[in-house]
């Protein structure tokens, strides 16, 4: 069995838009006609740019081969032009690639992937969500709102989730990190107030930034929201500085996540040696893969840390961060986002009940690519997957994060 033909659909979820302005899916077939689906997180350059990225690395290091593989495959990509660094861009393309390998490993064994990974240790998967308008919230007014955060958080309750991610703290400036504005400070308060006293002890509360702080101002929010009691404190500081993100970890009681932003166990391993975060949240369509990182979970429990498989994409990566999660024992949750068109899109193959995640008995991946819906919503803008803004945090007026990658204004 060898790799023969890929295919390529960029797809755009409909407003407004969860999960990223567009997905970009890949299909591998082999010369025997099994086929995988992978999916790429590749957001530094536009779709339309990262095509003949994946086409490349496709055909540089995969056409030809045995799926089987991974590792050979791997070591070609990570080591392309005399590199043997991480790569953002090519490790995006490579991932989703790797991915579909799996799927297609699985179907030709007729084994669901978490088989292959050493088996299924855990039966099911707790599932968190990150806190959405609820369909009669104003839109623009959500975000900054913590009464409709704490509604929308007493009703994922109802429906199971044990816990719930919410992002108050913005902006997300391309200036790097920043002292956050008092106001800032004190909307994050409200947030975890409110979101506290609607759901109480039964959900977890996680707080999301993205590196927007410098590392005293991370500090100053950090101890605001402690007797809130959070899980997590999200990538707090811009990733690239893992010895400035380990003061952040040692000075505030409320443990710290990241890994959404980071490739390869070379970006990882850092992390983990430096104390800097105790729970690591890999897109496996940016990361290297599956079995990347299940090689990084299994680093991650040298250091008695835990993995939250990171979500901000389509199905596809999805699917792929359950069979690692059912895989590994240092798994604490994953995130989902739970809309019409992400069940669609695979068919309700995979699904939440009750706040958790049954990992698939199916071949491969488990799941069921409805192509023809991926087709029919091809991306037509212009902006990437997501965004930072050049403008710099307002201390006069007050900030609004509007959730990820929100439509763009015609």
């Amino acid at each position: 069995m060898r790799l023969q033909d890929l295919d390529i659909i960029i797809t755009a979820p409909p407003s407004p838009g969860w999960g990223g302005r567009y997905w970009i899916l890949v299909k591998l077939t082999t010369d025997n006609g099994t086929t995988g689906w992978g999916e790429c997180y590749a957001s530094s350059i536009g779709p339309e740019a990262m095509k003949p990225v994946i086409r490349d690395v496709f055909d540089r290091h995969m056409l030809g081969e045995n799926p089987e593989n991974i590792e050979l495959m791997f070591r070609r990509a990570y080591s392309s032009g005399f590199t043997q660094r991480p790569d953002l861009t090519v490790m995006g393309a490579f991932s989703g690639l790797e991915i579909a390998c799996w799927d297609i490993l699985g179907k030709a064994r007729e084994r669901p992937v978490w088989a292959m990974l050493g088996g299924r240790m855990n039966d099911r998967i707790r599932a968190y969500t990150y806190l959405y308008p609820l369909p009669h919230h104003d839109l623009n007014a959500f975000w900054t709102s913590p009464e409709m955060a704490a509604e929308t958080a007493a009703a994922m309750v109802d429906l199971g989730y044990t816990a719930v991610k919410f992002d108050p703290a913005g902006p997300y400036t391309l200036r790097g990190g920043h002292m956050p504005a008092m106001t800032d400070i004190d909307l994050s308060v409200a947030f975890c107030r409110a979101i506290r006293e609607a759901v109480g002890t039964k959900a977890d509360l996680l707080f999301g930034t993205h590196g927007q702080f410098t590392t005293a101002g991370a500090i100053r929010l950090g101890k605001a929201l402690e007797p809130y009691g959070p899980l997590w404190f999200e990538e707090p500081i811009p990733p690239d500085n893992v010895a400035e993100m380990a003061k952040v970890a040692q000075a505030v009681a409320i443990p710290v996540a990241t890994g959404e932003r980071l490739t390869t166990k070379a970006e990882f391993a850092p992390v983990l040696r430096a104390g800097a975060a105790t729970i690591l949240q890999p897109a496996l369509g940016r990361a290297g893969g599956i079995w990347e990182m299940k090689k990084v979970a299994a680093m991650a429990e040298v250091y008695n840390a835990q993995m939250a498989p990171h979500l901000y994409a389509g199905p596809v990566e999805w699917a792929a961060n359950i069979h690692l999660g059912a895989s590994i024992p240092n798994l604490l949750m994953a995130e989902t986002i739970d809309t019409p068109f992400h069940a669609a899109l695979i068919k309700n193959t995979i699904s939440v009940e009750e706040g958790f995640i049954v990992p698939p008995e199916a071949p491969g991946l488990g799941i069921e690519v409805d192509e023809d819906l991926a087709r029919a919503h091809p991306y037509t803008g212009k902006g990437l997957h997501l965004e930072m803004q050049e403008a710099p945090c307002d201390y006069a007026n007050g900030n609004a994060f509007t959730g990820g990658a929100p439509p763009e204004k015609s």
